[in-house]
């Protein structure tokens, strides 16, 4: 069975943006804006499930640089902690892909992929908010990488 008390997730910089892929929640019919990521498969070390997690999300690869940092995660996420690195895409177009887990799921968890400007928080599209642990993460994200002030 996948390991999924820590959830492997990216933060995909690219010309001063970060990657997003907008989710599907079919519990509760919410969506919300998330870094690409999920749990481990057993015998997968931790970059390699970052790197088949955003290309089975976004259709990108990419190479994983750093980790970031580890922090819980909220208490209605579904995992105990979050694992996140740092990633630079190699090759791809980011477009909506999906999980393998909801192949035969009429309702597509993986909706949407956008950039999100690191310089500009006030740009940053309204749906952001509904996603309660982004949010933060983004702004510990900008800081780290010298965005904040």
């Amino acid at each position: 069975m996948p390991q999924r008390d820590i959830r492997y997730q990216a933060a995909i910089v690219r010309d001063h943006h970060v990657l997003l892929v907008k989710v599907y929640d079919r519990t509760n019919g919410h969506q919300f804006w998330i870094f690409p990521g999920g749990g481990r498969e057993p015998d997968e070390d931790a970059e390699a499930c970052v790197r088949r997690e955003v290309h089975e999300e976004t259709s990108l690869t990419v190479i994983v640089e750093r980790l970031l940092w580890v922090t819980p995660d909220i208490p209605e996420g579904g995992y105990t902690w979050l694992h996140t690195y740092l990633c630079r895409v190699v090759t791809g177009e980011a477009r909506p892909g999906s999980d393998p887990d909801d192949a035969h799921d009429e309702l597509a968890t993986i909706r949407d992929v956008a950039w999100f400007d690191l310089r500009d928080p006030a740009q940053w599209n309204p749906e952001l908010a509904a996603a309660k642990a982004t949010p933060p993460l983004l702004h510990q994200l900008r800081s780290l990488l010298g965005y904040a002030s």
